[in-house]
């Protein structure tokens, strides 16, 4: 059952990693990334690209359709447009329906992440082998934990909505709640894994 913010309650949450456990593991923490729609850092860089982007986009659609073009010209046009409005809006709904159906945990042998706009992929790293642990902590309690080093070379589109390659980037506890209190969970279950 969903709350007023969107987020699935705990025991909906460990239900759905339950499925994804072997014979001796036990689940340790179980969550979600923030719901709703968010802003990040990189939306600095973003927002105006995509008000650029499809102010001119629309502009030039407008002038060709105005000025009775041949119709490649107005077809060129279309899929211009259709990016502006995804990069200006779409994008947000599409990151909010990504972190709705993102789950996280941390068993004893493995952190998981469980996600998939339209399928469900499960992504594992065991405890004992993780390449790198990093804590990305705001105000609030609210943070993301990076595992490993981070592959993408323009890693301010990660997690913004922005069509990304699968696997290029950092697998990510993307905006938990208490990422602190995780984080030291996730250090403690390393130790007792090794």
């Amino acid at each position: 059952m969903r709350s007023e913010s969107g987020a699935l309650s705990i025991s909906d949450v460990r239900h759905e990693l339950q499925r994804e456990l072997g014979v001796q593991e036990k689940l340790l923490w179980a969550g979600q990334p923030r719901q709703g729609l968010l802003l990040r850092p990189s939306d600095t860089f973003l927002i105006p690209f995509s008000l650029l982007w499809a102010g001119f986009a629309v502009f030039w659609e407008a002038s060709v359709v105005r000025t009775g073009a041949p119709f490649f010209f107005k077809l060129w046009g279309v899929p211009f447009v259709l990016i502006g409005i995804y990069i200006v809006l779409g994008r947000f709904f599409v990151d909010a329906r990504q972190r709705r159906r993102a789950f996280y945990g941390v068993t004893n042998q493995r952190v998981m992440i469980v996600s998939g706009l339209f399928g469900r992929s499960v992504q594992s790293l065991d405890l004992s082998s993780l390449p790198g642990l990093s804590l990305d902590e705001k105000a609030g309690g609210h943070g993301t934990i990076s595992f490993g080093i981070n592959q993408a070379p323009y890693t301010w589109f990660q997690g913004t909505g922005w069509p990304t390659g699968r696997g290029r980037y950092t697998p990510c506890f993307d905006s938990i709640a208490d990422a602190r209190q995780v984080y030291e969970l996730i250090r403690k279950a390393q130790r007792e894994a090794k």
